[in-house]
């Protein structure tokens, strides 16, 4: 079957909050973060990106705007984020989040903005261009459980070197509370 990846909908809603509960089943508040984007200035619809599977919801991938603060000269540069990644369980293993990714970071492309920022596995983001943000004066900080190389960039077109500092989630990420 043939997986159509287009923005989301307001009639999707409920099915990508289904996708991301049972993708993220032991972080069941993952779903409220996606909500919370959603309602933020921070979002970005036509990057908040469902995959269709025979007409089903099986997949989600959000990216919204972030932004980096660069304290020793006093700047802020506007950026994206992606996150959440979200494929249900019964769907993953065939390349859906894959093309998820993949759509998300060609809008990106067509955007302004000059990185996409994200806290994700370093074993699985790498393969689309994600690197190491340490390497490039980004800081992101990630909890505790997870390795430092799980904070990670994306160079887009009007990415610059001057593009440092540490990575400030909007409000929404801040709202979000793990349980």
């Amino acid at each position: 079957m043939h997986v159509g990846i287009e923005p989301e909908r307001p009639a999707d809603h409920a099915a990508i909050g289904e996708v991301v509960r049972a993708a993220f089943a032991h972080h069941q508040s993952v779903p409220r973060l996606v909500e919370l984007i959603r309602e933020s200035p921070q979002v970005v619809p036509e990057l908040s990106l469902v995959a269709r599977l025979g007409g089903q919801v099986v997949g989600h991938v959000m990216i919204s705007g972030a932004r980096l603060v660069d304290d020793e000269h006093g700047l802020t540069h506007d950026i994206l984020t992606l996150s959440p990644l979200a494929v249900a369980p019964v769907s993953q293993g065939r390349g859906i989040g894959s093309a998820l990714v993949r759509a998300a970071l060609a809008g990106a492309q067509l955007r302004d903005e000059p990185l996409v920022a994200l806290e994700g596995s370093p074993n699985y983001y790498p393969r689309f261009g994600f690197r190491d943000c340490r390497e490039l004066g980004v800081t992101i900080t990630v909890p505790e459980w997870a390795p430092p190389e799980a904070g990670m960039v994306y160079l887009l077109p009007s990415y610059a070197p001057s593009v440092r500092g540490r990575l400030v989630y909007p409000p929404a990420f801040t709202i979000y509370e793990e349980p």
